[in-house]
């Protein structure tokens, strides 16, 4: 019987070991796979796709005649009996106040045959000679065709004997995080350099309204600005153009505009020489969760329009205070988006604008102007008109508010064509001071209506308490700009 027990144990004891060997061996493949897969991802070298693109990417120097004393000189104390040392030795060396040309230097790629060729924009700005040196050291002069100073593309000509090398453009859209790129340009005047990273981010925002950058941890550093930034399959997904770096050097922060913004950029460029963006004709503000409840909105999307100047928008019937929520069939998620798709659309185009209102949705037809046209007009905002009121000063919401007299209006130098309550003072410590109201804002109206009166405000916030609201929209002037502001009621 007891041999039978050890038996049995010895059989059980010996199993698990098999499984456990079973198991080990099991896991060694999958550890062997997956190193397999991660290999095959990272390439073993970049040299066969820097060896293709490079003959398409070009150095560009540019000079300009800039007046002397404009650029940097030595720092001598004003009086200081070195003071005329240095003036002498200014004149002696530099001729006086005789202008001087400057230099400088960045990159480019070409974009066909022919001879295009995209940069930035700053690199070429003030330029009077553009000089591109190719990737075998031919030398040719260029013509500038266009620039975008807001996306901070330019577009040049060469003129060439022989067919040049290109690069094709990507769909930036389809980069994604992780993905490998690969930076080439003129970095710091060292000639034609290569450097690979990956995308760290999409869709950046610096400062421009068409800000669609790629960030990237490739190296860029000064004069890799214009340069392309190539994806795995050898297209342009990114123009380089800027650097977050506190010290003037890669520190691995990098940013590409996106192709797909380039691409509709350098089309305008091509066929008229400037860009052709299209215009709604409206001032906008993002729909902040108080908004959305002051005004029934169930989510924070869309665009809250806070002025209708005279323009496509206000022929169409917008008003102040609709949330825009679709342009011509793309979802609107706030105010850059709506900036971007409006941009992109065709001068011209009439395109359907689904706005919110009054609780309800409402479909208009638009047909849009140019933005540059209309940026070189002032776009004065219209309110209609009405007598001052006559009230005394009022205090609700924190805040201490005045009837708009010819005196205030003098005082705060406002059009005759503006009406509502003048803000004389806020009490710090209330919501109104923490959202930004100062005095001399002026409220023009509370509730999408308009208000002249401490009573005709306090009817307002009546209602909407009525209503459920928990809060209540205010539109409010400051030197002429709108915006909306939310005050609870509770």
């Amino acid at each position: 019987m007891t041999t039978q027990v050890q038996t049995a144990t010895q059989d059980r004891q010996g199993t698990a070991a098999m499984l456990r060997l079973l198991w080990l061996t099991a896991l060694s493949v999958a550890f062997v796979a997956v190193q397999s897969v991660m290999a095959q991802a990272r390439p073993e070298s970049f040299a066969d796709l820097a060896d293709t693109v490079s003959p398409a990417v070009v150095n560009i120097t540019t000079s300009t005649m800039v007046a002397r004393g404009t650029g940097p000189s030595p720092m001598v104390p004003e009086g200081s009996p070195f003071e005329d040392f240095f003036r002498e030795f200014q004149d002696r060396n530099g001729q006086g106040n005789r202008p001087r040309r400057s230099s400088a230097l960045g990159s480019g790629f070409v974009i066909s045959e022919d001879g295009f060729i995209v940069t930035n924009n700053h690199v070429i700005d003030g330029a009077d000679e553009i000089v591109i040196e190719f990737f075998t050291g031919e030398e040719l002069e260029a013509e500038l065709i266009g620039t975008d100073p807001k996306t901070d593309i330019a577009l040049l000509k060469v003129e060439s004997d022989e067919p040049l090398t290109f690069v094709p453009f990507g769909d930036s859209d389809t980069a994604r995080v992780g993905d490998w790129v690969l930076a080439v340009g003129n970095p710091l005047g060292q000639g034609f350099s290569v450097s690979a990273g990956i995308v760290s981010q999409r869709n950046r925002a610096l400062q421009g309204a068409y800000d669609d950058y790629i960030q990237t941890d490739a190296a860029i550093n000064r004069g890799n600005s214009g340069g392309p930034l190539f994806n795995m399959d050898g297209e342009v997904v990114g123009v380089n153009t800027a650097i977050l770096s506190p010290t003037g050097g890669s520190i691995g922060i990098g940013f590409s505009m996106a192709s797909n913004v380039v691409t509709r950029v350098i089309d305008q460029l091509k066929e008229y020489g400037e860009t052709r963006r299209g215009w709604l004709g409206v001032r906008i503000q993002n729909v902040t969760e108080d908004v959305a409840e002051a005004i029934g909105l169930e989510e924070p999307v869309g665009a809250l329009v806070t002025d209708v100047p005279d323009g496509p928008a206000k022929d169409a019937g917008m008003l102040a205070g609709d949330v825009i929520t679709s342009f011509d069939g793309s979802d609107v998620a706030d105010t850059r988006e709506l900036v971007r798709v409006v941009g992109n659309a065709d001068v011209g185009k009439t395109v359907r604008v689904v706005v919110f209102r009054d609780g309800k949705t409402k479909t208009l037809k638009v047909t849009l102007g140019r933005r540059e046209e209309a940026e070189g007009q002032a776009q004065p905002a219209t309110e209609d008109n009405a007598p001052d009121g006559g009230i005394a000063d009022v205090e609700m919401l924190g805040l201490t508010l005045s009837p708009l007299t010819e005196e205030l209006r003098e005082q705060l130098e406002l059009g005759a064509d503006v009406t509502g309550l003048v803000v004389a003072d806020v009490d710090q410590a209330s919501e109104a001071y923490e959202k930004g109201m100062r005095a001399g804002d002026v409220i023009t109206e509370a509730g999408q209506q308009g208000v002249q009166t401490g009573t005709e405000l306090q009817a307002q916030i009546d209602a909407a308490k009525e209503a459920g609201r928990k809060s209540i929209l205010l539109l409010v002037r400051r030197a002429g700009d709108p915006r909306f502001v939310a005050l609870s009621l509770e």
